[in-house]
């Protein structure tokens, strides 16, 4: 396949981009494959989950604009393109029972509306692969769910030209991937991998409480080799400085176990109009050489 190749991670808030999937964006762009980050939401309604940033006035008043630089960081260390969509965080309800979403939020919008935008800048940048969130959002917060919404009908309109007139001309993505990096296999290897080791592990609790959850186990179907590229993926992280700690459990594998014990980023195939045999370890499988 002589035409290049293009990947579009589609994600509601940023640092999503560098917590999901950050790797093997990282590995993509070292071969030559376009990469574009589309951010649904500014993160406005964040809480600053640093503990060593908390309380500082500044971040707090102008949260927006803290946010917008470290994606610009991130995407810099990832070596990607990333796009605003321009929709306003919906924040994550607590309390019981949950308080009402806040009016104009990205969650609230008509599906059918929101997903003109991501239309248009898949027109706009072509992929032929997309990569996004599950109906459940990976995990249930409200952007995270309408995130794959918009994102479901944007890859089945954009290659329609009676759809959305006026946002460029019909492209039509060939795969659609949910992000699965989140998975249950994946921990336990890692937990069991530790306590092997005499390490502590931070899974435990984790995978306790895992139970509780009643969460179905998803079918992985992809795993990209990107062990590589684990620590590019941390560095982006951690340019998220209000979201994540530096020194909190997040960082507690070790490298070298993480590269030895699960060296790939998992995925689950959800849509493909090209032949392709499971399992994968190509994104872009069926798609070279086509």
């Amino acid at each position: 396949m002589t035409e290049q190749l293009r990947l579009m991670a589609v994600h509601a808030h940023p640092d999503d981009e560098s917590s999901k999937g950050a790797a093997t964006m990282a590995k993509y762009v070292s071969e030559g494959v376009d990469v574009l980050v589309a951010t649904c939401t500014g993160g406005e309604r964040g809480s600053i989950l640093n503990p060593k940033l908390q309380g500082d006035p500044y971040i707090e008043e102008h949260i927006h604009e803290v946010r917008a630089k470290e994606m610009d960081e991130a995407r810099e260390i990832l070596g990607v393109k990333q796009e605003w969509l321009g929709f306003v965080d919906s924040g994550l309800p607590e309390g019981d029972p949950l308080p009402p979403l806040p009016e104009g939020c990205f969650a609230l919008q008509d599906v059918e509306e929101a997903a003109g935008r991501l239309v248009e800048l898949i027109r706009t940048f072509k992929p032929q692969v997309i990569t996004t969130y599950d109906e459940n959002g990976g995990y249930p917060h409200p952007d995270h769910i309408m995130t794959h919404k918009i994102t479901m009908v944007a890859f089945e309109a954009a290659g329609d030209p009676e759809r959305y007139p006026g946002t460029g001309g019909p492209w039509q993505p060939q795969k659609l991937y949910y992000n699965q990096g989140f998975n249950r296999p994946r921990t336990v290897a890692l937990h069991e991998a530790l306590l092997a080791r005499g390490l502590e592990s931070p899974y435990g609790e984790w995978l306790e409480r895992w139970k509780d959850f009643g969460r179905p186990e998803r079918t992985l179907t992809t795993y990209v080799p990107c062990a590589e590229f684990f620590e590019i993926r941390d560095k982006a992280l951690i340019a998220h400085r209000t979201q994540i700690d530096p020194d909190g459990g997040w960082f507690r594998v070790p490298m070298d176990v993480q590269r030895e014990v699960w060296p790939t980023e998992e995925y689950e195939l959800a849509k493909s109009l090209v032949d392709t045999s499971l399992p994968e370890d190509d994104l872009f499988a069926g798609i070279r050489n086509n």
